[in-house]
């Protein structure tokens, strides 16, 4: 039964980040001010939660973990500028292989179940994606910055696994969404675009509240109960999300193959959480 809550949480987290990437296409601003305003809003709300939780011997996890988080989102949201939302988010989720890769140095040996979960997500992925992929140097740069996400992304899970074994929930993560932050942030006001305009500013705060309050937390709420290789293999998820919603809200055509795709990342889903153990 802990298991089936579990998981329904996780289903739930994946839902609110599929809303990240249609909801940056409504803003205008740099993506970097995007990035950093998306963090800056969500540790405002955390932050009266998590602060008297700020411990030493947790925050440089968290810290650790806002790098990560803030190099994910300078690399993803570009990505978002250049190529479409499928695209985007289909390889900003290659991260399983990131994930699984590494985690075995933190003890967790993704099985031959998961492995096999993987490929057929990631096979998915590629036929949702394969229909938007484009050979104009734009495009190929987006695609490349959507990767360079994915990598930072693993890190992000990674780090917070370890992390949540001992941390509690929010401080870890309102601290490292603060960091996460305080690395943009100056970025931004380098570029002389500190301040995003008028018409993005409800954008902002839905980006903050959905994608990254509502579903980052509850995914590191799940990186204490679950594998960070199994969190990253429920994620593959956004994809279905994601290119739903950019259908819907830009037009953004889904062709039959990307249907099939979709239909293949859900069983990759499942079958590679199938061997997932709590803890």
């Amino acid at each position: 039964m802990e298991k089936i809550r579990g998981l329904g949480a996780l289903v739930l987290g994946v839902l609110a980040i599929s809303w990240g990437g249609p909801l940056v296409r409504f803003t205008t601003a740099p993506a970097l001010t995007v990035a950093a305003w998306r963090l800056i809003f969500s540790s405002l709300v955390l932050f009266p939660f998590g602060v008297r939780g700020w411990r030493e011997r947790d925050s440089r996890y968290a810290c650790l973990a806002g790098v990560f988080l803030a190099a994910h989102f300078a690399f993803w949201i570009q990505s978002l500028r250049l190529t479409s939302v499928a695209s985007s988010v289909v390889l900003v989720n290659t991260n399983p292989l990131f994930v699984g890769l590494f985690s075995q140095f933190f003890g967790e040996k993704p099985g031959r179940t998961f492995w096999l979960g993987v490929l057929l997500a990631l096979g998915g992925m590629t036929l949702i994606g394969v229909g938007d992929f484009s050979l104009s140097p734009a495009a190929l740069v987006g695609d490349a910055l959507a990767l360079l996400g994915g990598a930072a992304a693993s890190g992000y899970l990674l780090v917070g696994r370890r992390a949540r074994k001992s941390a509690a929930l929010l401080p870890y993560v309102s601290l490292a969404y603060f960091v996460a932050a305080l690395i943009l942030l100056p970025s931004v006001c380098a570029l002389g675009a500190a301040l995003p305009p008028r018409p993005d500013w409800p954008w902002l705060v839905l980006i903050a509240l959905v994608p990254q309050v509502l579903g980052h937390t509850t995914v590191n709420w799940a990186l204490r109960k679950f594998p960070a290789s199994a969190v990253a293999m429920a994620i593959l998820g956004e994809p279905l999300g994601a290119s739903l919603w950019a259908f819907l809200l830009f037009g953004e055509s889904l062709q039959p193959l990307q249907g099939v795709g979709m239909g293949v990342v859900l069983v990759g889903i499942l079958w590679g959480l199938r061997s997932v153990k709590m803890g």
